[in-house]
């Protein structure tokens, strides 16, 4: 065992300490159990935390901000402390597919979360092994009381599952058991985590038939630890088990092989020089040990050099750990550690005090602040890939961790990292006091990391230029609309609002359907609840969610038609609405950079008008991959072909997108009537007669069709929008509706779709397939 340990003895431990009780906000009961992973993170299953939340069992979206809580026993009380999923796997059906109703096995069903607690107060993680045939374990309710425990003995391992069978005396699995460890006590270590139970069968009324000696009893099922190992590793979510904790290399007592780190000479050099007497070496490490929520290995002796070499490139936040004790007492040897330490992949960026803090801090932030967090991000890092969509906050911020500074430096000095530019970007959007919050741990880490002042005012500075361009510019109110069929001219609606903060959902029934008239009803008394929030005198923007079969929904041609209305009440006469298609925008998410970069160029890209029918709409795709600044298509070809090459620009991420519904389409422009079936998307061959070139042009504005002849009329849509400005089309689009349906119809003959995609707005996570709870 090395001279850095984790805390606690947890092979000795009662079982409060294995067993971590995750409760529902609501009303604090117990959902389920969960295992000690890190110093500041427990393991449970996806289904536990669900139900904590009030939601689907199987429900498949990542809970992103919200907050469960979970219950850590102490030495004289129970505290419970708020915490956020880091990672979400979601349970899956054994095909791939979503869990539905009669699953009795499932697959992923993981999440890890991160604990809002004080350092030591979360028990040492247990040792974990692999789970294997005849193993006979221990489970708790995750309440975590002695008296509930359940002897089992793992039957049989088939892949992922592990059967377990119980005794036919003591306690049963059961509901809250769900998350907890498996520990087996003759390998001191948890095998796996409790995931369901099998239940007696029940009758055609639902209710449970009396017992017989052939039902199936005390059977659960876990998920085996070498499984977990394989779901959370590729996420990072796992470091190498040894007894120094998460993080820390095998070998670091000093007695393994020598370390092939290329940090690792360096390192020990540096410490040589900073810590030249045994009393220095072992206060420091005694510091860096509790840091970093370990116990030393004594009180008077310090580690070797050497050891305390290994333990730096070991764990991921030591070194900085190191650099923040060091700076105030010794600058010059925390810049050669840092120097030292850029030469290893192991470190993070922040200190455990530092990280600790930027999330204390990022909890206290509003939520609607809070939410805009991917557009600060793409903004403070518009050349750096980002996952700024990503399923959780956690996910961002170790992203942002693992980035280099930006900008350039003469005197090769260091740079602003990503994620203090990024943490400047929010404390723009912030109100006091927590605009100061932000910018405080900023300066903290800014001054650890040796960061000039002015590189960080620099950045600052940009931060407040975005944030009062925002506030200058109107961040026009939108109403997005979800609409879904639901059989023969019905349609299922949800509907949120986002007035510059992100979607907040205003209906709640997602079952109830709707005529077309009843939608637009629906959709106009959203509308009306808004008005006197708008104080620039733009029209909210009405942004309807479809699926790929949906893009020619004839939504803007909705009318309210209530009897004894003055006015007629067309969706799309009234307000500017645009289709959006989230299924294919992340179809293939490789084009998601592209998309934003395209978004971020609207005003000055180039338009590619797609005129010739007979053209292979592979040549399309191969037209945009070649024009990266191209930010608008319009698309002027009949039915058929028009609908692949719509997908096409929509999957690789072209933000904006024209058409005209009724060039040969064949649909009824009836404006109560909802447009009938889209034809079902095929292949490109068998959607393309031909495969002659594009009849395709570009230019920095709109432009008219090249002089080949296409083998079909121009369409009106077409011409009349190439003059309208890329921003503008919205309300251009709207203008022209309004004619088409006026006096004015002969001159207006067509039905215009704007396809708008804003990579500065966000949607609500969207699930084609709603899952369905599991017995």
């Amino acid at each position: 065992m090395g001279w850095f340990r984790a805390m606690g003895t947890p092979g000795d431990a009662e079982a409060g300490s294995r067993v971590v009780s995750v409760r529902r906000p609501a009303d604090g009961r117990t959902a389920g159990a969960a295992v000690v992973l890190g110093i500041d993170t427990v393991l449970t299953c996806a289904h536990v935390v669900n139900d904590a939340l009030g939601r689907s069992l199987f429900e498949t979206r990542t809970p992103r901000l919200d907050d469960v809580l979970v219950a850590l026993d102490g030495p004289s009380r129970t505290t419970r402390y708020p915490a956020r999923v880091v990672h979400w796997i979601a349970p899956r059906a054994l095909d791939g597919g979503a869990v539905r109703d009669g699953d009795g096995e499932w697959l992923g069903d993981l999440a890890v979360l991160r604990i809002e607690a004080p350092l030591g107060s979360v028990p040492a993680p247990a040792p974990r092994r692999a789970m294997t045939p005849g193993q006979k374990v221990r489970a708790w309710h995750g309440s975590g009381h002695g008296a509930t425990f359940a002897d089992l003995e793992v039957a049989a391992l088939d892949g992922p599952i592990g059967y377990l069978d119980g005794k036919s005396t003591g306690m049963a699995v059961g509901p809250g058991y769900s998350g907890g460890p498996l520990w087996s006590e003759e390998d001191g270590a948890v095998v796996g985590l409790v995931a369901a139970h099998f239940m007696p069968p029940c009758g055609p009324d639902g209710a449970r038939l009396p017992p017989d000696p052939q039902h199936l009893i005390r059977r659960s099922w876990g998920i085996p630890w070498q499984r977990v190992e394989a779901e959370l590793r590729p996420l990072g979510a796992l470091g190498p088990d040894d007894a120094c904790g998460p993080g820390a290399r095998p070998g670091a007592d000093g007695e393994g092989a020598e370390s092939d780190d290329p940090a690792h000479g360096m390192l020990v050099t540096a410490l040589r020089n900073a810590l030249a007497s045994p009393y220095t070496l072992g206060d420091t490490a005694r510091q860096l040990a509790h840091e970093c929520g370990l116990a030393p290995g004594s009180p008077v002796t310090p580690p070797t050099v050497e050891e305390f070499a290994d333990f730096l490139v070991g764990h991921p936040r030591a070194l900085p750990a190191l650099v923040e004790i060091l700076r105030p007492r010794d600058p010059r040897s925390a810049d050669r550690v840092l120097v030292a330490g850029r030469l290893t992949d192991t470190p993070l960026l922040l200190a455990p005090r530092e990280h600790r803090r930027l999330h204390q801090v990022l909890r206290r932030i509003d939520r609607p602040v809070l939410a805009r967090f991917p557009e600060a991000v793409r903004e403070a890092t518009k050349r750096v890939a980002v996952p700024a969509d990503a399923d959780s906050l956690d996910l961002v911020l170790d992203r942002l961790e693992t980035l280099p500074g930006d900008g350039h430096s003469d005197d090769g000095g260091p740079r602003v990292p990503a994620l203090l530019r990024v943490v400047e970007y929010v404390a723009a959007l912030c109100p006091q006091p927590r605009k100061a919050d932000l910018r405080l741990w900023s300066d903290a880490v800014a001054v650890r990391l040796g960061i000039p002042p002015a590189a960080l005012r620099e950045r600052r500075s940009d931060a407040g230029d975005w944030a009062r361009m925002l506030r200058g510019g109107s961040r026009r109110v939108r109403v997005l609309a979800r609409v879904t069929r639901a059989g023969s001219g019905r349609h299922r609606l949800r509907v949120w609002c986002d007035e510059g903060t992100g979607p907040r959902q205003m209906t709640v029934d997602s079952s109830a359907t709707y005529s077309a008239s009843g939608a637009a009803r629906e959709l106009l008394r959203v509308l009306e609840s808004l008005a006197p929030s708008v104080t620039d005198g733009a029209r909210p923007l009405v942004e309807v969610l479809v699926d790929r079969g949906d893009l020619n929904l004839p939504v803007d041609e909705w009318a309210a038609q209530a009897p004894g209305e003055v006015v007629p009440g067309v969706l799309g006469v009234e307000f500017p609405l645009v289709v959006h298609c989230p299924e294919l925008l992340r179809r293939h998410e490789r084009f998601l950079p592209d998309w934003r970069e395209r978004w971020r160029q609207l005003d000055s890209g180039e338009t590619l008008v797609v005129s010739d029918p007979a053209q292979d709409p592979h040549q399309i795709y191969y037209e945009l991959m070649g024009r990266l600044d191209t930010v608008r298509v319009s698309v002027d070809v009949p039915a058929g072909p028009r609908e692949t090459i719509v997908e096409i620009c929509l999957a690789v991420g072209i933000p904006v997108v024209v058409w005209d519904r009724g060039n040969g389409a064949g649909e009824t422009s009836s404006p109560a009537a909802a447009a009938p079936s889209a034809p079902s998307p095929g292949s490109p061959s068998a959607s393309s007669p031909g495969s002659s070139s594009a009849a395709v042009s570009s230019s920095a504005a709109s432009t008219a069709s090249p002089s080949s002849a296409p083998s079909s009329t121009p369409s009106h849509v077409v011409r009349h929008m190439a003059e309208v400005a890329t921003r503008e089309l919205p309300d251009g689009v709207r203008v022209y509706r309004a004619n088409a349906r006026g006096t004015r119809a002969p001159e207006f003959p067509g039905r215009p779709v704007l396809a708008w995609a804003d990579a500065d707005r966000t949607v609500p996570r969207l699930h084609l397939t709603e899952p369905q709870e599991s017995p």
